[in-house]
């Protein structure tokens, strides 16, 4: 599972930091085409206020967002959410943070660069068509809970 600082990920792109709401979604398109083209778990937290469209707590695509918690920061928010993890060990956190990166390591996670997904996702990009990669396959069950936003565990809760 991916815990991604979605604000250091927006930084990597020049000019998106103008329009905080477009940014916000044009990550999201990118972070579901991740998940369907490499099956992963995502959750995604930003600095903020959060987006009427997408609510804290909720799901696009298969990306569970989050934001910061009222007077605080993405980054402390990442950090209640690695101490609660049962499995850190299948966990990686995104972030630019040198601050951050060194606290979550402490907890046994691993950390990525925010540039170094942002090369990933722009290979998937380059790589795949929108038809092919956004919509799931007949029976591909798994997908199409992604597709519309859900997982197995939002079930199991």
């Amino acid at each position: 599972m991916y815990l991604i600082d979605g604000n250091n990920v927006i930084g990597q792109r020049v000019g998106w930091h103008r329009d905080k709401p477009g940014s916000r979604r044009r990550l999201l398109e990118e972070l579901a085409r991740f998940i369907r083209v490499k099956k992963a778990h995502i959750i995604v937290i930003f600095d903020g206020v959060p987006d009427k469209s997408f609510p804290d707590g909720s799901s696009y695509r298969g990306v569970k967002i989050f934001y910061a918690r009222e007077n605080s920061d993405a980054d402390s928010r990442i950090v209640e959410m690695v101490e609660a993890e049962k499995n850190r060990k299948g966990l990686t956190v995104v972030t630019s943070d040198r601050e951050l990166a060194a606290r979550v390591r402490v907890c046994g996670v691993r950390v990525m660069r925010s540039g170094e997904l942002r090369r990933m996702l722009d290979e998937i990009s380059n790589v795949a068509s929108d038809e092919d990669e956004l919509t799931p396959e007949a029976g591909d069950l798994d997908g199409w809970l992604r597709y519309f936003g859900m997982s197995k565990e939002d079930n199991e809760e």
